[in-house]
């Protein structure tokens, strides 16, 4: 299920001030919330994550408090997931929620040079995975070649993880990573 936060506008700010004689480009227009239950179904198949989920599609200001309540992290960020207990996962019935802030989004859609809706579904799908119990901050960077191996049969660029790399790869990754880096060195 799809919830927009009723805070949420739309249209990026640039083109509310012209919105009268310049349409706002489809590449920032959050897509309809049929296309994205219909992405967030496949996703959810590929992950093979079971139960209902419900995303809220927000805004910076209130993914921010989510963060703080939840988290600890008094700053604004792209996707939190909230994973619901699992004695309710295993009924199957509901999944978790997820939350995506859509200014987070479509800066990052315009840094990476694609569409808000390629950049949600890439949250989406990042999301989907902490909801299956997958976490990159503490793995040994299962969820990153998971996300990678979904994300092509999904046909989505480049994820999360890869971007933040290698800060977001596990200890015994990172250590590797670093290991070359300086073994490659003059």
């Amino acid at each position: 299920m799809i919830l927009f936060d009723p805070d949420l506008d739309p249209d990026p700010a640039p083109a509310r001030a012209a919105r009268v004689s310049a349409p706002v480009s489809r590449t920032h227009r959050i897509p309809p919330a049929r296309a994205l239950a219909r992405f967030l179904r496949e996703a959810q198949a590929v992950v093979r994550l079971r139960g209902q989920v419900t995303v809220l599609l927000t805004t910076d200001t209130a993914i921010r408090r989510l963060n703080r309540r939840f988290r600890g992290k008094n700053k604004a960020t792209d996707v939190l997931s909230f994973p619901t207990i699992e004695l309710i996962q295993d009924q199957g019935k509901i999944a978790g929620d997820l939350a995506i802030s859509i200014p987070t989004a479509r800066r990052q859609a315009a840094a990476q040079g694609h569409a808000l809706g390629v950049e949600i579904k890439i949250l989406m799908l990042h999301g989907l995975l902490h909801l299956a119990g997958y976490d990159h901050e503490a793995d040994s960077g299962q969820m990153a070649r998971r996300e990678r191996v979904l994300r092509a049969r999904l046909g989505l660029p480049q994820g999360l993880i890869e971007r933040a790399a290698p800060f977001s790869l596990g200890p015994k990754q990172s250590s590797r990573l670093r290991a070359r880096k300086v073994s490659a060195l003059p």
